[in-house]
């Protein structure tokens, strides 16, 4: 299912819905033909009609008006926006749980503004870097967060198509960024952080290393022609690393940060990543998933990576973990478990996933958290990394542009960029620059 079809459920966005932003806006001419073919358009979908109503009623809400026709006078008073905005504001922060003064009301309020041209920004800075020119946020928009500004600038036909368009996304935006942060404060997600980086340095990593410290390595790997996937690899220690001056065409050295945790009497290197997913990459889950609510749709808020030489370094780190959760008084429960380090297929589920991929992945439920985990051998990670297919380079390109996600964010309309020819062009960027040698 995917955004911009008809399941949509994000129907102020769409530029085939009722809020559609169009070239022109005018409050004076009710009966042009252009408000005749709409209501044409929408008048035998019911569903459609009942969407309608309830984004006009949570508009009009905002804006405390009855009617569109209001929403001229409002943009020329500024005193009167002065108001609303602040009741706005006020209706807002009690909409997403937020309590304390208008000014600590109106900095959360801000902070989702934020995270909304956050959301733009990541996607300009990775998989549509090379159009970031044609994708920059409007200067209008990115320096507004009043939330009131933003809903009249929509109807305010001085601005351009594109800087309404904007105000209307950035709204969008907020709210899926405000329905996160009040999820997270729900679940306490920041003490669990906290609390599962604590767990790991106290019962996992080995005590004979200080907190934080990692040990330097290096993976010199060599690739099949045909697909990029690895053939070969080695472990090499940063000395040796520095003497390497020539690579083959198919070679590749890859930097890895190793802490070590003890399993019966020896100390095993691991390559750890942890992370709590920030809110920006939570709101493009949503958009992804087509979902407005995060506890339906974000369930890998805290994850970690863990890449071992072999399968059974991996064996014993998954024992190992399970009994540091005792260690720490809780029990360690594995769920929805899925292992295909020995090569059968992986049942992909999300959008833009390969069947190739190679890893053990579950969720761990311990000490009231719930984390997501992924366990790679040396050659499984660097197939994640470069493999033609299954890199996770493209994987992100593939799964923002299946999903309508691109076209949702940056309609052609507007934007003027054909998303098919834009997908392919991406796809051969990341490739090359995976397969470029070193």
């Amino acid at each position: 299912m995917s955004i911009v079809d008809e399941k949509s459920i994000f129907i102020a966005m769409k530029q085939d819905g009722p809020f559609a932003v169009r070239d022109q806006i005018s409050f004076e001419h009710p009966f042009s033909r252009q408000n005749r073919l709409w209501a044409r358009t929408f008048h035998h979908n019911r569903q459609m009609a009942s969407k309608y109503r309830a984004v006009r009623d949570q508009l009009f809400d905002l804006l405390q008006i009855e009617s569109f026709d209001e929403i001229p006078d409002l943009i020329q008073n500024p005193l009167l926006r002065a108001q609303r905005s602040e009741r706005a504001y006020r209706l807002l922060g009690n909409l997403f749980g937020i309590s304390g003064e208008l000014s600590e009301i109106r900095g959360k309020i801000h902070e989702y503004m934020n995270t909304a041209d956050a959301v733009i920004g990541q996607i300009r800075n990775k998989v549509l870097a090379a159009y970031s020119s044609n994708i920059e946020i409007s200067n209008e928009i990115e320096t507004s967060k009043n939330p009131v500004d933003l809903l009249l600038m929509i109807f305010d036909d001085r601005y351009h198509k594109k800087i309404r368009f904007e105000a209307k996304r950035k709204l969008v935006l907020m709210g899926l960024a405000g329905s996160i942060d009040q999820r997270e404060r729900e679940t306490d997600i920041e003490n669990k952080f906290s609390a599962f980086l604590s767990f790991l340095n106290q019962f996992v990593w080995s005590p004979q290393l200080k907190i934080g410290e990692l040990e330097i390595a290096y993976l010199a790997s060599r690739h099949d022609s045909t697909d990029f996937s690895c053939t070969e690899v080695d472990v090499i220690d940063a000395e040796t690393a520095r003497h390497l001056h020539e690579f083959a065409e198919n070679e590749k050295l890859t930097l890895v940060k190793r802490r070590l945790f003890h399993s019966n009497g020896q100390e095993i290197p691991v390559y750890v990543t942890v992370r709590k997913k920030d809110s920006a990459a939570k709101v493009l889950k949503l958009l992804r998933k087509n979902e407005k609510n995060p506890a339906a749709a974000v369930d890998d808020e805290l994850g970690l990576m863990a890449v071992l030489d072999n399968v059974n370094h991996i064996k014993r780190l998954v024992r190992h973990l399970t009994r540091a959760a005792v260690k720490a008084g809780s029990m360690m429960i594995l769920e929805d478990i899925s292992d295909t380090l020995a090569g059968n297929n992986y049942d992909a589920t999300s959008v833009g996933s390969s069947n190739k991929t190679q890893m053990l992945k579950f969720f761990a439920r311990m000490g009231g958290m719930r984390v997501e985990f992924i366990i790679h051998t040396n050659q499984s990670y660097l197939n994640y990394r470069y493999q033609r297919g299954t890199s996770h380079d493209e994987y992100e390109v593939r799964r923002l542009f299946d999903s309508g996600v691109t076209e949702f964010l940056f309609p052609y309309e507007i934007y003027r960029l054909d998303m098919t020819q834009v997908r392919e062009k991406q796809l051969q960027r990341f490739r090359k620059i995976i397969e470029q040698q070193g």
